[in-house]
């Protein structure tokens, strides 16, 4: 079932329930892939996955806001819609697997010093995309290239 579908059926699931706080985090992620049907990239899951990878960023971001503003209620908002639009997103890569893959990564591209590690992130952002977010990724490059 696509992405869409599962969205739209969640979304009458929790219209039905009356779950707002869940209904208002199904609707923004239906309204990031309706703009991302209609740009001129088009709808992919490799594109679906980076819109809502990107919006529990957002969400994650504007929760440390509001907690450094005192404002837990609405930090704790935000952190539920992250949590409601990460269960739509593959599973995410542990510290484990992501070590392994990115030391793989490394050895496949040669690198061997932190002045190559523009050449190792940009193989592993595309190859780990959806998988890792891009600052864990940065980080285990930097550890494994610095360990060297």
């Amino acid at each position: 079932m696509a992405l869409e579908e599962k969205i739209n059926a969640e979304i009458k699931t929790a219209m039905l329930s009356k779950d707002s706080k869940r209904l208002e985090a199904l609707r923004g992620i239906k309204a990031e892939i309706l703009l991302l049907k209609s740009s001129e990239k088009g709808s992919s899951e490799e594109a679906e996955n980076k819109a809502m990878l990107k919006m529990v960023k957002q969400r994650k971001e504007a929760a440390e806001i509001y907690v450094t503003q005192n404002r837990p209620e609405l930090a704790e908002a935000e952190l539920f819609q992250a949590g409601v639009i990460e269960s739509f997103l593959p599973k995410q890569m542990s510290s484990d697997e992501l070590q392994a893959a990115v030391k793989e990564i490394l050895a496949s591209v040669g690198t061997t010093s932190m002045a190559d590690m523009g050449k190792a992130m940009g193989v592993a952002t595309k190859q780990l995309a959806g998988k890792a977010e891009g600052k864990a990724i940065s980080e285990m490059v930097k550890k494994l290239l610095s360990g060297n």
